[in-house]
């Protein structure tokens, strides 16, 4: 039996590749134990024993960023988390850890070299984290998910992906989805998200366009977040909705997307071939324009700004594309080529290297 530490949480964006890569090994190893390890604090104290897999909790022990008491405080805490890791390789008789990222990588990837067990480094955005550049150093094997991530010893594994994405038949499912939105499945389709909690900027761009979307011919498809407070104006061929739960239906309704370009989400869009525009979040460290820089130069998307993002630039870019059937077909075949479905396997099989399997 092998035993495997996956590492990482905080963001859906480490939680979700580290559940599909714990879900594709056990569906090929049912003898495996597969353990997590992260904090109190991040998402995966609620979706890892929620999909039924063990979680070790570590200190969330953020790197300083100025000289101040937190920094003073930060080696002894740190020391603290490798203890209470290496700790947990010993008890379990971990094989190899595989990190993702997050508060709980860092001190992942020391305990397991000082513990003399492998360990490999996945990396979900085009601008890696500190605690994956440092990772990087000694680790078994290194998977990104995007070509050109600056990363030592980076190979391109893609992105794990949810069974629902790898798995969906677009095809199939689009009467369903029709039906679950109120909408006309022969006729087009253009979906806006921002992830769960929306995107102001895009929500307030198409309430100032929806009207040219549906002039255009298309049907619009507006996930606005939990939080906005945006009137839905009930009209014919606009379906408003603040979450869905069922994303796989709005990806399988969605002739084009125009969405913020999170790893995931840029991973997911590209590896069901959808053509779409992105406007990268502007806060942060500029990974979210990285992320869908591959798509945009193999011509699958087209980037807009968030700062130009505004009702006459949906009227003066977006709607333009609406109308160009030919355009959109290019888009649509690079976007196949772009993609992957295969990050999970290809990620397992890293692992399996580090372990000295063939």
């Amino acid at each position: 039996m092998t035993t495997y530490l996956l590492a990482g949480g905080g963001t859906a964006g480490h939680v979700n590749p580290l559940l599909a890569v714990a879900d594709g090994i056990l569906a090929r190893e049912e003898s495996a134990r597969v353990l997590v390890l992260g904090t109190r604090e991040g998402l995966e104290s609620r979706l890892v024993p929620e999909r039924g897999y063990e979680l070790l909790i570590v200190d969330k022990v953020p790197f300083p960023r100025r000289p101040d008491g937190a920094a003073l405080a930060f080696p002894a805490r740190f020391r603290r988390a490798i203890a209470q890791v290496r700790g947990y390789i010993r008890e379990h008789a971990v094989d190899v850890v595989v990190g993702f990222g997050g508060y709980a990588s860092a001190p992942a990837y020391v305990a397991a070299r000082r513990e003399g067990v492998p360990f490999v480094v996945h990396e979900a955005n085009a601008r890696p984290g500190l605690a994956n550049v440092l990772g990087a150093r000694r680790a078994a094997g290194v998977g990104v998910a995007f070509a050109g991530t600056p990363l030592r010893g980076g190979e391109v594994v893609g992105m794990p992906l949810r069974r629902e994405i790898v798995d969906l038949d677009r095809a199939a499912l689009r009467e369903e989805a029709a039906a679950e939105f109120g909408l006309d499945p022969k006729r087009p389709v253009l979906l806006v998200f921002g992830g769960s909690l929306g995107a102001q900027r895009l929500n307030e761009a198409f309430a100032g366009s929806w009207q040219d979307v549906r002039e255009a011919g298309w049907q619009l498809l507006h996930v606005t977040g939990e939080r906005s407070t945006q009137e839905d104006p009930a009209a014919e061929g606009y379906a408003l909705r603040r979450y869905i739960d069922r994303m796989d239906l709005a990806f399988a309704l969605a002739d084009l997307i125009v969405s913020r370009a999170g790893s995931a989400t840029v991973s997911e869009i590209s590896a069901l071939g959808i053509p779409a525009v992105y406007v990268p979040y502007a806060v942060g460290n500029g990974e979210q324009r990285l992320n869908a820089d591959s798509a945009v130069r193999a011509g699958a998307a087209v980037i807009i700004d968030d700062a130009a993002f505004t009702p006459d630039r949906v009227r003066s870019e977006v709607i333009p594309l609406l109308g160009d059937e030919e355009r959109r077909a290019a888009m649509t075949r690079a976007a196949e080529n772009v993609g992957s479905r295969t990050g999970t396997e290809d990620l397992i099989a890293l692992v399996d290297r580090a372990l000295g399997r063939s």
